[in-house]
């Protein structure tokens, strides 16, 4: 058995891992890399490997450092299956049609502006093709994959549809089974179900995003949103929340729709500018068996969770421009969620330079990113090549974080303790992961090596 990364090693986006067990391709993911303008293009037109020799390709979430990619393989001339959760098929169909069109937005607006063309990565014919190869795959329902190999998902808790992988290998006379994480969910998230909890493995694929850093308490949630409310509210201000559509996005407006009940902050206008959110909040209410139990009786009560005294969901383009001219306080959640395109840019370039205001993170934010600059609150930043003076006050709150934390990590990986042979660290930048495996170290787990991009691991 092989294992090799094309991406997300020593990083947190771009994910590709892929399994060669008893003469099979079997590919993990195929994300879009996500940073520098000029290293994405470079990154992401190399898959790293020929699509057409893949025999299969089996992805545990939607997001677009997982997916992104996909239609790149279909253009490769893959012509295999996809196997995803159902939830995780209809988030792409949806996703992966947004990027399509972003990608030729983007290469037109280029062309017009510096004279230069960048082709798009892929058109959206190439998404019709690999959407047409998902084969939908419910949780706990083992599934034979390929001749010796069989698929089961277990719930991720990570967003919806989101999956752990397990894969019972037989090669040799011998079955080996190996558990690739995925991106970890927390527990006692509003939305989903926690994250499923693994006994046993023999090759362990695991992340370690936040390898280095811990989560304050999921229950801090509301007190500290509803102080950033108050704080903007009392100074005429708006929060600008750049936001991940996928999860995100639905989180920050439940949180929203609890402290109104709760009549702990004043009513003030929403605006959800993200058509793609928009479509994927839809998804969310196809696909309740993948809630929590709470928060389906919400729904059974008749009661949209998604819905709040005075929220506009946002389509247009020209709905869209007409927030430029918004007086007062307000709060504006758009995509994307680290910076890099999207109707958020508009939204930080005209709301950016005011101090009343306030841009809310809420997510992770990669290296090279606008959102990491804002992060690290530089003085200026640039947005459609244009310096901007960040005067905005920067908040962050890693609470909506949908990832699992240090100790989390920790914790789900000494259940393999003593049972697994291997444990292979995946996307996370180099200050987290090898923070991460001197704690495991420390915690008696001495077979755990961070991989590294296209190196090939024998097991």
């Amino acid at each position: 058995m092989k294992i090799t990364s094309y991406g997300g090693a020593m990083e947190v986006t771009g994910s590709k891992h892929l399994v060669e067990v008893n003469g099979a391709r079997i590919l993990l993911e195929c994300g879009m890399f996500q940073g520098r303008r000029e290293e994405s293009s470079r990154k992401n037109r190399a898959l790293g490997f020929d699509a057409e020799k893949i025999h299969t390709l089996v992805l545990s979430h939607a997001h677009i450092d997982h997916s992104g990619l996909l239609p790149m393989m279909a253009k490769g001339g893959y012509r295999g299956p996809v196997y995803a959760t159902a939830a995780t098929r209809d988030l792409c169909s949806i996703m992966l049609m947004d990027s399509a069109h972003i990608q030729q937005r983007d290469a037109e607006w280029l062309s017009q502006k510096q004279r230069t063309f960048v082709p798009p990565l892929y058109a959206p014919e190439d998404v019709q093709e690999i959407m047409r190869r998902f084969v939908g795959v419910p949780y706990e329902v083992p599934m034979p994959l390929l001749s010796n190999v069989r698929l089961t998902f277990h719930d991720a808790g990570h967003v919806l549809g989101s999956a752990m992988v397990e894969l019972e290998c037989k090669e040799n006379g011998r079955t080996r089974r190996i558990v690739f994480s995925g991106d970890i969910g927390r527990k006692n998230t509003p939305i989903l179900r926690d994250p499923w909890e693994p006994r046993d493995a023999d090759i362990v694929i695991m992340e370690s995003t936040y390898g280095n850093r811990e989560h304050k308490p999921v229950e801090q949630v509301d007190e500290k949103f509803a102080a950033i409310v108050h704080e903007a509210y009392d100074r005429g201000g708006k929060i600008i929340i750049p936001s991940f559509a996928l999860e995100r996005a639905q989180e920050v407006i439940y949180a929203l729709q609890r402290l109104e009940m709760k009549e702990a902050i004043p009513v003030i206008p929403v605006y959800v500018d993200s058509p793609l959110t928009v479509n994927i909040t839809e998804v969310f209410r196809l696909h309740t068996e993948a809630f929590d139990k709470n928060f389906q009786a919400l729904m059974r009560e008749a009661r949209d969770p998604f819905e709040l005294q005075n929220i506009r969901y946002i389509r247009s383009q020209a709905e869209s421009m007409e927030l430029n001219n918004l007086k007062g306080p307000a709060i504006i959640i758009s995509a994307s969620g680290m910076c890099e395109y999207g109707r958020i840019l508009h939204h930080l370039r005209n709301n950016c330079e005011d101090p009343r205001n306030i841009i809310l993170i809420v997510g992770f934010q990669a290296h090279h990113t606008l959102g990491r600059r804002i992060v690290e609150r530089n003085r200026t930043i640039k947005i459609f090549g244009v310096p901007r003076e960040l005067n905005a006050q920067v908040r962050i709150m890693n609470e909506f974080s949908a990832h699992a934390g240090r100790t989390e990590l920790i914790e789900f990986a000494k259940r393999f303790k003593g049972r697994a042979e291997r444990i292979l660290l995946v996307h996370g930048e180099t200050e987290a992961i090898t923070a991460l495996q001197a704690d495991l170290a420390s915690e008696g787990l001495d077979n755990v090596s961070i991989q590294e991009e296209s190196v090939p691991v024998e097991t």
